[in-house]
């Protein structure tokens, strides 16, 4: 996939804008809160309903109306033309895809898969277990089809478990187990498939970054002891009950993140991890791309995380998967210069993007 060109109306401080796109490497330019990230942020909007940054919906919303409105073209791998739009205010979000509402954010989210390396992507490695689990169900849900279905069952169905335990009215809890079972085994199936073709990219990528990752691995937990839910579930009601909530399942599965043995935010510095999390997000962009649509790379102020050299790898990988890769920092690094005949500079300033002829590096 491709995006064309995206029009951002009232966004944050981007009043209005429209961006017609290279598919090659986009690079946005401009001093720190002129509106770079803005701009990726309006495909994430797009795409889940919501940002890649922390913050209420109301936030998102400009100066200039009660709502926000962003309209793209897209084209996929086999050129088909997209035509999506969101409105969103503070209480309410329409959508619509080629003239046509859209009642499930799903339909447009599958149509605009991205990744993203931001600032706070380390958190990826350092953070809890719910970041990487996003991470992985994003990357399973562009990959299989069927399994957003698969996870919204099983969340509904952990959902109204919780809700019996909370009530300690066993009847339910016993009939939605066998549901739960067969969903969160389902599920977890999905996931460590996935996540073994993922390791096996990941081994390749980390070669791109520096020694110290030799040696790392990931294997994925699936969030029970034993090899049966069910059973995990029957030695967990006890301690479920008393809690009022579900203990074992896929909701407390885990990218586990190793080095030599042990966890991989205990032994990584803070650059190693971000060069670690850097490698995650290109391996899933290549597994996304093995699936037959091409993800948007999205690198968001690198040269303030990575030195020249990694900044760098990072792009050529990009590059070399074929995918649209978005850039933004406040000056163009050294590493674009190679893309300068397949790449389009803009500059941004207070909230106005505009296309410069300014000269790579």
């Amino acid at each position: 996939m491709r995006v064309k060109s995206l029009n951002i109306n009232n966004l944050r401080n981007i009043e209005s804008t429209q961006i017609e796109f290279n598919p090659g490497l986009n690079c946005f330019i401009g001093d720190n809160g002129a509106g770079k990230t803005t701009v990726l942020e309006a495909l994430a909007v797009l795409s889940k309903g919501r940002s890649f940054r922390s913050g209420q919906i109301a936030s998102l919303i400009g100066p200039e109306a009660s709502k926000f409105q962003v309209v793209s073209t897209v084209a996929s791998h086999a050129d088909e033309q997209h035509r999506l739009g969101m409105e969103r205010g503070a209480n309410y979000w329409t959508a619509r895809h080629n003239g046509e509402d859209v009642t499930q954010l799903s339909r447009l989210t599958r149509l605009l898969p991205h990744v993203l390396l931001a600032p706070s992507s380390h958190t990826l490695v350092s953070g809890p277990p719910d970041g990487r689990r996003k991470y992985l169900d994003w990357g399973v849900f562009h990959v299989e089809h069927a399994y957003l279905t698969l996870w919204r069952r099983y969340s509904r169905a952990l959902k109204q478990r919780n809700a019996a335990l909370r009530k300690s009215n066993a009847m339910v809890v016993e009939s939605l187990d066998p549901q739960l079972i067969e969903l969160g085994e389902r599920l977890h199936t999905a996931r460590e498939q996935h996540a073994g073709r993922l390791n096996s990219i990941l081994q390749n990528t980390l070669a791109l970054f520096n020694d110290t990752l030799d040696g790392i691995s990931m294997s994925y937990r699936k969030g029970w002891a034993g090899e049966d839910l069910g059973e995990a579930l029957r030695h967990s009601a006890p301690r479920d009950s008393e809690r009022g909530s579900t203990g074992p399942g896929p909701h407390k599965a885990d990218l586990y993140l190793a080095l030599d043995g042990a966890a991989a935010r205990e032994r990584l510095s803070r650059g190693e991890q971000k060069s670690m999390t850097a490698a995650l997000i290109l391996a899933q962009a290549q597994l996304i791309c093995e699936s037959g649509e091409k993800p948007v790379l999205m690198l968001d102020d690198l040269s303030s995380e990575l030195d020249a050299q990694h900044l760098e790898r990072v792009l050529s990988a990009g590059m070399d998967l074929g995918v649209q890769v978005w850039l933004t920092g406040t000056r163009l690094p050294p590493a674009t210069a190679t893309y300068e005949s397949s790449s389009t500079v803009f500059h941004v300033e207070h909230g106005q993007v505009s296309q410069t002829p300014v000269k790579m590096a």
